[in-house]
């Protein structure tokens, strides 16, 4: 299935990069989310057309996301849990969890944008968690676990 993107995204292309992909990740995936439009003639000519338009919409997302990202690298969160006394947590703190955390704290994060690559935590003390705002904008954050008291 071939798609011109409308927005970078991450490994398959930058704005207006014609690509081929699957048919389900493109049906189920890139066009429901608007990252992608399917690369007939009449939406070739309509994308040139508005090239100018999707540029200045990609400019702002990613200015967003750096501000934010400015915002977040000095963060730090605290997440009480229900752990044992050698510090062995009874459940797990997973992306909600963070994401909720950060939100309380009054910095906005969405769970998709939160990245566990060891899976979700489980074990009390810091940690430094991953956080992806935009395809290139990343930051590390530090969550602390303390077991409930």
């Amino acid at each position: 299935m071939e798609l011109i993107l409308v927005q970078k995204v991450k490994n398959l292309g930058a704005l207006g990069d014609k690509v081929n992909v699957k048919p389900g990740y493109g049906r189920n995936y890139l066009v429901p989310q608007g990252k992608a439009v399917s690369a007939t003639a009449a939406n070739v000519a309509d994308f040139e057309k508005r090239r100018a338009e999707f540029e200045a919409k990609a400019n702002s997302l990613h200015s967003d996301a750096n501000a934010r990202k400015e915002r977040l690298e000095s963060a730090t969160v605290t997440i009480r849990a229900n752990a044992s006394t050698e510090g062995k947590l009874y459940g797990s703190v997973g992306p909600r969890d963070i994401a909720e955390a950060f939100a309380a704290a009054g910095y906005p994060l969405a769970k998709s944008e939160v990245i566990l690559g060891e899976g979700p935590l489980r074990r009390t003390g810091e940690h430094e968690v991953h956080i992806t705002l935009h395809a290139d904008v990343h930051c590390t954050v530090k969550v602390i676990v303390v077991p409930e008291s």
